[in-house]
């Protein structure tokens, strides 16, 4: 028995000296990694290939001065991974888009106070790492949602209010568009523990939506400029998470508005091309025009290489769910994040 161990652990050491075997994947993540996992979903991600999860999403309450969460069973369930990887973070992610009231809550000095204390309540209740705040937008109505002029320095006054409330060990972060705009960072900041960039959706096609670098085919911003936006609006690299899509967009004609990582096998009707200049694939009809602008495993790849190579804080992403069963993306996340 003895001699039969003392064999199969010289095995092992022999396959993992040779490279046929990997422990990456046993070792904590030295970088960021955030996945926004979703009320409406039931899949939840691999605890060794990340460190934090934002559960999407509570919202202002009717009454404007509280939390609602969406399913919060769901959240329970994913709070027990805890129970297993104890240095897995999970924080509510309070918003998304089109989610409203945020404006007149943090218009009116009570319902601001009332909101911040129950932040504190959820954490403690559902015993979260804390909370992530996913206003779309300060200021704006694009999403359909109510807006007012004060809202970017009612922000910065939420900001602290929550701070002071959940306190300086639990964390507080945001979500932030692409292009930088809508919040006082400089004010901010201070209070945040890093920011997570939606460095996507910026552009459908026949623009590409997530670039990496700029071409004649990038939407208004590309990732490097999103980086370099942040920073001039006063946020250190080092509390930068960068947003990654595992989905594409489509033109809705021919190819869906959202087109999942998994259900990529549909594009195969169409000419898949890559941009040498922007770092990313898409797909074109006969004509050459622009039926997706998408995500794959090599320019996801590229993107996580520049985030490390860079020295941001890490790499988020939107959403588990879209990722195939081997965990391509995620896996591939990880290891580049990790070299």
């Amino acid at each position: 028995m003895k001699s039969s161990y003392v064999m199969n652990k010289v095995i092992f050491i022999f396959l993992f000296l040779s490279g046929f075997i990997s422990l990456s994947f046993a070792q904590p993540s030295k970088k960021v990694i955030v996945s926004y996992v979703t009320s409406w979903t039931k899949p939840i991600p691999d605890p060794k290939l990340i460190t934090h999860i934002n559960y999407a999403f509570g919202h202002v309450s009717d009454s404007f001065n509280a939390v609602r969460i969406d399913n919060p069973e769901r959240l329970k369930e994913i709070v027990k991974l805890r129970n297993s990887y104890k240095k897995l973070k999970i924080l509510l992610s309070i918003g998304g888009w089109g989610s409203g009231r945020f404006s007149e809550m943090a218009a009116n000095p009570d319902f601001r106070r009332s909101f911040a204390k129950d932040c504190q309540r959820v954490v403690k209740e559902f015993k979260l790492d804390g909370i992530d705040i996913d206003w779309e937008y300060p200021t704006s109505s694009a999403a359909g949602i109510s807006s007012n002029p004060e809202d970017t320095k009612n922000f910065s006054l939420l900001i602290k209010e929550i701070r002071q409330h959940i306190g300086k060990n639990k964390l507080l972060t945001l979500a932030s568009i692409a292009d930088a705009k809508y919040m006082d960072f400089k004010t901010i900041t201070p209070f945040l523990d890093f920011v997570n960039v939606m460095m996507y959706d910026v552009a459908k096609p026949p623009k590409h939506h997530a670039s990496l670098y700029r071409s004649a085919l990038s939407g208004p911003v590309t990732l490097v400029e999103s980086i370099e936006a942040h920073i001039l609006a006063g946020i250190p690299k080092e509390k930068l998470v960068m947003g990654i899509p595992f989905y594409g967009r489509g033109d809705k004609s021919n190819v869906p508005d959202f087109i999942l990582f998994k259900d990529y096998a549909g594009l195969n009707k169409y000419t898949l091309l890559w941009d040498d200049i922007a770092q990313v694939p898409y797909a074109v009809n006969d004509e050459g025009i622009m039926l997706c602008t998408f995500e794959n495993e090599k320019s996801l790849r590229l993107k996580a290489d520049y985030i490390r190579s860079n020295n941001l804080l890490g790499a988020m992403y939107w959403e588990f769910v879209a990722d195939d069963a081997d965990l391509t993306l995620s896996k591939a996340l990880f290891e580049e994040l990790n070299k």
